[in-house]
């Protein structure tokens, strides 16, 4: 059976993109290697053990072209609407709150950031299928 592990993405400045995750949802460095030509970074918290692993190309100085196949990543939190206030205040600029609905019950309330490379997040509530 195959078990998630890890999403990868690829910017252009590690520091500035690790306290951006630090920040936003509580991920911390798991782990770091450096290399020659590339530093790897992961980072999780205690909720679970699936990392986002930072990729930062040495001397890389264009960003990243997501082109039209990435979508997000998703995070889920207890308290949307806190989360929104916290992640407001620390300057980050979430997306208004959003609710889908579905057969006549919520199906999910949710919200989105970009990180510092322009990688959209989605943060859902902890609800029905998002646990």
């Amino acid at each position: 059976m195959a078990k998630a592990i890890h999403m990868m993405v690829r910017v252009l400045d590690l520091d500035r993109s690790v306290a951006f995750y630090r920040t936003a949802l509580g991920l911390d460095v798991a782990d770091r290697f450096d290399f020659d030509s590339f530093t790897l970074v992961y980072l999780r918290n205690p909720e679970a053990d699936f990392e986002v692993e930072l990729t930062s190309n040495h001397g890389r100085t264009e960003p990243y072209a997501h082109g039209d196949g990435y979508g997000h990543v998703a995070f889920c939190v207890d308290d949307l609407d806190g989360e929104h206030r916290r992640l407001t205040e620390a300057g980050i600029a979430p997306q208004p709150v959003k609710e889908f609905h579905r057969d006549g019950g919520l199906m999910a309330r949710f919200f989105f950031i970009q990180d510092p490379d322009g990688y959209r997040i989605e943060v859902l509530q902890r609800h029905g299928r998002y646990r």
